[in-house]
């Protein structure tokens, strides 16, 4: 198992990760993990742990997850809207098939304004993208 672990593991938080080095050549043989730096996606931040000096191949793996956290979270953005627009289209269903009055009543003022705020939203940016082009 020692030998299959990645030389690198990031702890996901909200805008990157904590970097570890895994390190399992030790007199023990057990998994330590030392903190290396601390990875900022928005800003492309990498920053030391304590006194640590990154090495050229540190900044290489943590650029590259960078760019492929990037990546894979674009994916997901994407991929949500398409899961509202599908939710949106259910909720259609069920509003015209299966809501009782009462449940319309609770939902039907924040749908309203929730889609007026969308349809605002996409209006503009179109016009801008076709004042653009």
């Amino acid at each position: 198992m020692a030998g299959d672990l990645p030389e690198y593991y990031f702890r996901i938080r909200e805008n990157g990760a904590l970097v570890f080095r895994i390190d399992t050549e030790n007199r023990q043989r057990r998994i330590d993990m030392d903190p290396i730096a601390v990875a900022n996606i928005r800003n492309g931040e990498i920053k030391p742990q304590g006194d640590r000096v990154l090495s050229d191949e540190d900044l290489a793996e943590i650029r590259d997850w960078m760019d492929k956290r990037k990546a894979l979270l674009a994916l997901r953005d994407i991929d949500d809207i398409h899961r509202a627009i599908d939710h949106m289209n259910l909720t259609t269903q069920w509003a015209q098939s299966r809501a009782s009055d009462a449940q319309l009543d609770e939902v039907t003022d924040a749908l309203l304004l929730a889609m007026h705020d969308l349809r605002t939203v996409l209006v503009r940016k179109k016009a801008d993208r076709l004042t653009k082009g």
